[in-house]
C-alpha cells in the first residue's frame, strides 16, 4: 500500500477519517479493484462491504469506524465504484469477490478481521464468513439479504403492489404487454441487453423503483416517464444487480441459511429497519433463528437505507459494541 501512504499520513493529520492508504489492486481476470484503509495501524482489523451489488464505497462509510480503535479497509467490488473496468461483469461472481477479500486480508497482514456489510454487503459478508469462518472475529450486518430469488420477488411482486400500487403499474408499463407476466425475468433480460434503447429505460425504472422501496419516506412514489429515456448518465447498480440476481447471486438455493452452522461461535449484530420493504425483519429473524450467536437490533421508524433516521447511529453503535466484545 505504499503508493499513497505518505500523502495519506499527511491528510490523516488534518482529517482523522482521511485514507491512510489507497490504491488500485490487481486481482486478476482483467480486474483492478480500488482499496483504501482508514484508522490507525495496529487498530482492530475490519473490512466494510458495500451494497448493490455494484454501488461502491462512499467517503461517509469511513466514518462508521472510530479511527482510534480500528484499522479498517474499504474497497469497491469488481466493476463497481472506482474499480476498473467499471461495470465489467465478466469474471465477476460471488466466489471471485470472496477471493478478492482474501487477497486484501493477506495484503494487510490481518490474521482475522471484523466483517461489516449492509444489504448486498450482508450477503457477501455471510458468504465470506461461511467460506472462511476462522478468519472472522465478528460480523455486523445491516438489512440482511440472503441472495434468494424469493426475496427479490417478495419485494417487487408482493410488497411493491401492496404498498405502492400506482408505482407497480408504472413499473410494469415500462415493459411490453407480452412481458408483464414474468416481469422480474423481463427486467433482467432487458437491463442486460446490449442495445441501449432496450436497457436504458429498464435500468432507470428498476433503479428508481428500488430507490423508492428503500426509503421509509421517499420524495416521490411514481416513476417519471420522461426520465426513463433521459440523456443523463446511466445508473451503474441495476446492471450489476441484474447480472448477479439473474444468476441467483452465484449461490445454491438457500445456501446462506443451510450453511449458517458454519457461523457457530462468531458473534454477530444485525441492524434491522422495522419498515424495510426490500430486506424485511422476517429475513433477519430467519437468519437469527439458525445463527444463535447473532443479536437482532430493530430500528423503529426506519426502512432499508443506511440514512433512514436512526439506522446509521445504530450501525455505528453495533460496530463499537462488536469491537468491545471481540477485544474483551
Amino acid at each position: 500500500m505504499a503508493p499513497d501512504a505518505d500523502a495519506g499520513k499527511a491528510a490523516k493529520r488534518a482529517d482523522p477519517f482521511a485514507p491512510l492508504t489507497s490504491e488500485q489492486l490487481v486481482v486478476g481476470d482483467g480486474h483492478d479493484i480500488y482499496v483504501e484503509s482508514v484508522g490507525r495501524i495496529g487498530g482492530i482489523p475490519a473490512v466494510y462491504l458495500h451494497g448493490g451489488p455494484g454501488s461502491g464505497c462512499q467517503p461517509d462509510h469511513r466514518r462508521l469506524f472510530d479511527p482510534e480503535r480500528f484499522h479498517a479497509v474499504l474497497f469497491d467490488q469488481r466493476g463497481a465504484g472506482r474499480s476498473r473496468p467499471k461495470g465489467r461483469r465478466e469474471d465477476n461472481t460471488l466466489p471471485h469477490l470472496i477471493a478478492d477479500m482474501e487477497m486484501i486480508r493477506e495484503k494487510f497482514g490481518f490474521e482475522r478481521w471484523m466483517i461489516v456489510g449492509g444489504s448486498w454487503g450482508a450477503t457477501l459478508a455471510l458468504a465470506y464468513a461461511q467460506a472462511h469462518p476462522d478468519r472472522v472475529t465478528g460480523i455486523v450486518l445491516r438489512a440482511a439479504f440472503l441472495g434468494t430469488r424469493r426475496e427479490i420477488e417478495d419485494g417487487f411482486l408482493d410488497v411493491l403492489p401492496r404498498t405502492y400500487p400506482a408505482l407497480y403499474e408504472d413499473f410494469l408499463n415500462v415493459l411490453p404487454a407480452e412481458e408483464r407476466e414474468q416481469p422480474i425475468d423481463a427486467y433482467f433480460r432487458r437491463i442486460l441487453d446490449a442495445d441501449s434503447a432496450v436497457h436504458s429505460p429498464a435500468a432507470r425504472a428498476w433503479g428508481e423503483t428500488e430507490r423508492i422501496l428503500s426509503e421509509h419516506t421517499p420524495n416521490r412514489g411514481r416513476l417519471d416517464p420522461a426520465a426513463m429515456n433521459s440523456s443523463r448518465a446511466m445508473p451503474a447498480t441495476p446492471f450489476m444487480e441484474a447480472h448477479y440476481f439473474a444468476n441467483h447471486c452465484f449461490l445454491r438455493p438457500n445456501q446462506l441459511i443451510e450453511e449458517a452452522n458454519k457461523l457457530a461461535g462468531i458473534p454477530g449484530i444485525i441492524v434491522q429497519g422495522r419498515y424495510d420493504l426490500l430486506c424485511p425483519p422476517a429475513v433477519s429473524h430467519a437468519l437469527g433463528a439458525v445463527w444463535r450467536d447473532a443479536e437482532i437490533r430493530i430500528v423503529e421508524g426506519a426502512g432499508h437505507t443506511l440514512y433512514d433516521p436512526g439506522v446509521r447511529d445504530a450501525v455505528m453503535k453495533a460496530i463499537a459494541d462488536m469491537a468491545s466484545l471481540i477485544t474483551r
